[in-house]
């Protein structure tokens, strides 16, 4: 999955560069496709990937969570 990730990203990008440097009459359809190849394909699979196997739970500021926090912070010492 990683690299169906890379390699969608790198297509994105080289279409971006080269709606840029190459002046053709479809150029600005180059770059309109590389944005929106980042923005609707490689960046959710990106954020898929690296969700994937993560408990939500632990990200949210439940009750149980603030005193582990603050049970952390007594124990810190500098």
């Amino acid at each position: 999955m990683k690299y169906i990730i890379l390699l969608t990203f790198l297509a994105c990008m080289i279409s971006i560069i080269c709606g840029f440097t190459i002046e053709v009459s479809y150029s600005e359809k180059l770059i309109g496709f590389g944005v929106l190849g980042l923005f609707l394909i490689v960046f959710p699979m990106f954020i898929y990937v690296s969700w994937k196997d993560k408990n939500f739970k632990d990200y949210m500021l439940t009750q149980e969570n603030l005193d582990k926090m603050r049970d952390k912070q007594k124990n810190k010492k500098y």
